[in-house]
């Protein structure tokens, strides 16, 4: 090669590197940024992933939990929370409760609760002028009066109100207790089993309400609040909105918003996903959600009925702190899983 040749071939290097390696560089720079924007995505599908596992865990350890038990352990369940009602009153002397049932009238009287007798088998109570909720009482007798045949003579004492009366001198039967006190109420099942609740039958489908959390309730508790203001951000998540009580005087009552209409219970089951708060003791509505058909998210597990104790969390509703930490995650993954959600309701 001669001289000039070689000149030229160097000329010809020295003008093209520089353009190769700037296309190089740049489509080098291309490939990154694409595997950049490839693996942002997966990373970013892994973390909402990641969020959701352990939902699924636990939805998937509930499930196999239910299976390995047998359908003697129902009964199981129901004589362990008798016995649980029971134990403080095992430990306490016979003859001092004796002692105040002969005052057992005026106890009933001061604390305003129904005293029923079993007298060969006919039952007896006050009359309904003497009683607080005359219908809580109807449905507690319609199961009574079932059985009446098959009791001996005994004399009892039934608290209708919401929440627990502790006696620490005499045993009562009432509604709801809760596990973070020294409640010594033994469990009875609700009125409202009977008489009192909604008949919802099939009014409306299951499977195919509005893919959005649902409540509708008065606030008679602020934890309730930090759902009703994801609402108002986020309503394509959820439908919750406070409705007027006794106690309201001005919108300041329901978070500065106008109360909202009440809802029958029926009206939930528009909605795939049901929120159930605490009021103030236990929420009655509870085994009402359930004959919706709808995913029940329960909030909180301070307070129980008698039949608490056979619910799974997981299985057969989706629990949450009563902070509602994580809720709006939690309503996503419910959204977007609605094939294992269905497992649960």
């Amino acid at each position: 090669m001669t001289l000039i040749n070689v000149h030229i071939v160097l000329i010809i290097y020295l003008l093209l590197v520089p353009k190769i390696d700037s296309s190089i560089e740049y489509e080098s720079s291309d490939i990154n940024h694409e595997k950049e924007k490839y693996f942002h995505k997966e990373n970013d599908l892994y973390t909402e992933s990641s969020k959701w596992d352990k939902y699924i865990k636990l939805i998937e350890k509930a499930e196999k939990n239910h299976i390995n038990q047998t359908n003697d352990n129902n009964q199981t369940i129901f004589h362990n929370r008798i016995n649980l009602d029971f134990s403080y009153w095992k430990n306490q002397s016979i003859d001092e409760i004796q002692k105040q049932l002969n005052n057992i009238e005026t106890i009933a009287k001061t604390h305003r609760l129904t005293l029923y007798q079993i007298i060969n088998h006919r039952l007896y109570r006050q009359t309904d002028d003497q009683l607080i909720f005359p219908a809580r009482n109807y449905g507690i007798e319609h199961f009574l009066l079932n059985i009446i045949d098959f009791l001996p003579n005994m004399e009892f004492l039934i608290n209708t109100y919401d929440w627990p009366q502790s006696q620490t001198n005499i045993p009562i039967l009432s509604f709801s207790k809760s596990l973070h006190s020294h409640d010594t109420d033994i469990l009875y099942p609700a009125w409202s089993f009977w008489d009192g609740g909604p008949a919802l039958g099939s009014i409306y489908p299951t499977g195919i309400g509005q893919s959005r959390g649902f409540f509708r309730g008065s606030r008679t508790s602020s934890e309730r609040d930090p759902l009703i203001l994801l609402s108002r951000n986020h309503p394509e998540l959820l439908d919750a909105q406070y409705t007027k009580n006794q106690a309201w005087k001005s919108d300041q009552d329901t978070l500065g918003y106008r109360p909202a209409n009440e809802l029958k219970h029926e009206e939930f089951c528009q909605y795939k996903y049901l929120f159930n708060f605490r009021g103030v003791a236990a929420s009655f509505r509870l085994r009402h959600l359930f004959l919706c058909g709808s995913l029940v998210i329960h909030v909180g597990s301070d307070w129980i009925e008698f039949f608490y104790d056979y619910l799974e969390p997981w299985y057969h509703y989706i629990p949450i702190t009563t902070d509602l930490y994580d809720v709006e995650n939690l309503l996503l993954f419910i959204q977007n899983n609605d094939y294992l959600i269905r497992k649960i309701v």
